[in-house]
């Protein structure tokens, strides 16, 4: 700042002006200083996070669920007086840019949010979305370091994100599929009423990653479980699963493992329960976005799904947690939270507070090391690769009432129950990350 400006807002305020020199110092500041004096009179500019999200096609219900979750926390960053930095509080501002869930529009919207003065990244719910955001922003931030931004990954998890596609600007806070896979098989193992198992799933990296990990899984721990089925379908296209339900039914499983989401789980549990399927369903996203409501009572004592948190966890904390977010978003249509993405805006925060700015670099280098707990979760970012070590639960689908099912989902009378609970020592899992860390 010229330093006549300066000295003008430090004069600003003053009940009279006593000589003429402070007359003639105003006047100048006035016509040559507008900019300094808004600078000095307005409140810090706002942390803008782009979320990049499917808010239109097939997984547009998805798209908007995340929405609601990060709109959740950052309104309660905020009312808490915003991320406190040197230069005074700072209020986050989210904004939403629709990718159609296609990488192409996924690529000219994260242009577009960085030309709007995006600092942050969101994104998750597509892994080959994900893998190509982790090259556009390596290759961005290298390209413009006065314009670095960091990526924060809620949900994409296929394992190669922080494997071999780790990046130094790329976080992510959900467990991967291998993980998950491993809870599962938690449950699996014990289960001596499944004999045989289908594999189905998506054919993208994701998909592709979940049937891969069930394979070897199996061949671990349940090598006496015969696969009878093992097949990918189109992403989010399929409209009629009746035909693979046929498939499925005609084999004999047990049961069904599956990392499908959004429609294409939804119509395959229909089908299935259509064609008359009596087994169970080992799922990563059972439990959320018209799955239960779709599966109906032939789900009860039969679906199986894992996540970081469920609302039926048996403590005063999470119960108060869910009860809050049912406040906010009282339809039973808007009833989709992860404990994740609450503790992702929260890592973010303290991140950014301890970074004492908003520089990339700084902010990923705070965020290695965060540990962050609430209502009775707790997490911490692994430097080694940036994936977030946190409990698992598998949850079973049983009728509201029942014991452990205080809670439903979406209105649809089914809740899950917790019935097993892995801590983060036991869900961590190696990672063959290479980190390059910014020079």
């Amino acid at each position: 700042m010229p330093p006549i400006c300066a000295r003008a807002i430090r004069f600003q305020g003053k009940s009279r002006v006593k000589n003429q020199r402070r007359r003639v110092l105003k006047s100048l500041a006035a016509s040559l200083c507008a900019p300094a004096f808004a600078w000095a009179q307005s409140p810090q500019a706002p942390i803008k996070l782009a979320m990049i999200e499917g808010l239109s096609g097939g997984n547009a219900n998805g798209g908007e669920a995340v929405f609601r979750n990060l709109v959740w926390a950052v309104e309660r960053v905020n009312e808490r007086g915003g991320v406190k930095l040197p230069g005074g509080a700072r209020r986050l501002a989210l904004e939403r840019y629709d990718s159609k869930g296609q990488i192409e529009e996924a690529l000219s919207t994260l242009r577009s949010a960085i030309d709007d003065g995006a600092q942050f990244i969101l994104q998750g719910n597509s892994s080959a979305v994900a893998a190509a955001l982790i090259d556009a922003i390596n290759k961005h931030n290298e390209r413009e370091p006065a314009r670095r931004v960091v990526f924060l990954n809620y949900s994409a998890v296929d394992p190669i994100l922080t494997n071999e596609k780790c990046s130094f600007w790329h976080f992510r806070f959900d467990a991967h599929a291998d993980m998950r896979m491993a809870a599962l098989m938690e449950v699996l193992r014990e289960d001596r009423g499944v004999k045989s198992a289908y594999l189905i799933g998506q054919d993208y990296s994701f998909g592709q990653a979940v049937l891969r990990e069930a394979r070897r899984q199996l061949g671990a721990q349940r090598p006496d479980v015969q696969i009878v089925g093992d097949e990918l379908h189109p992403l989010m296209r399929i409209k009629d699963f009746a035909p693979y339900a046929a498939k499925i039914k005609a084999t004999g499983a047990d049961a069904i493992i599956t990392g499908n989401f959004s429609s294409d789980l939804t119509l395959l549990v229909k089908a299935a329960r259509e064609a008359g399927f009596d087994g169970k369903f080992y799922t990563f996203y059972g439990n959320a976005l018209g799955a239960p409501a779709a599966i109906g009572d032939a789900g009860a004592g039969r679906i199986v799904a894992v996540a970081d948190w469920l609302p039926n966890v048996p403590t005063p904390q999470s119960e108060a947690f869910y009860q809050a977010f049912r406040q906010r978003y009282p339809k039973p249509a808007d009833d989709y939270v992860h404990m994740r993405m609450q503790l992702m805006i929260e890592a973010l925060a303290q991140a950014v507070e301890k970074a004492g700015s908003v520089d990339a670099a700084a902010v990923a280098t705070a965020l290695e090391k965060v540990t962050v707990s609430f209502h009775g979760q707790r997490g911490a970012m692994r430097a080694a690769d940036h994936q977030f070590q946190q409990p698992l639960v598998v949850g079973m689908m049983d009728r509201q009432g029942t014991p452990g099912v205080k809670f439903d989902v979406e209105g649809s009378g089914y809740g899950f129950r917790v019935i097993k609970t892995i801590q983060p020592g036991m869900a961590e899992m190696p990672s063959t990350c290479k980190m390059a860390r910014a020079g």
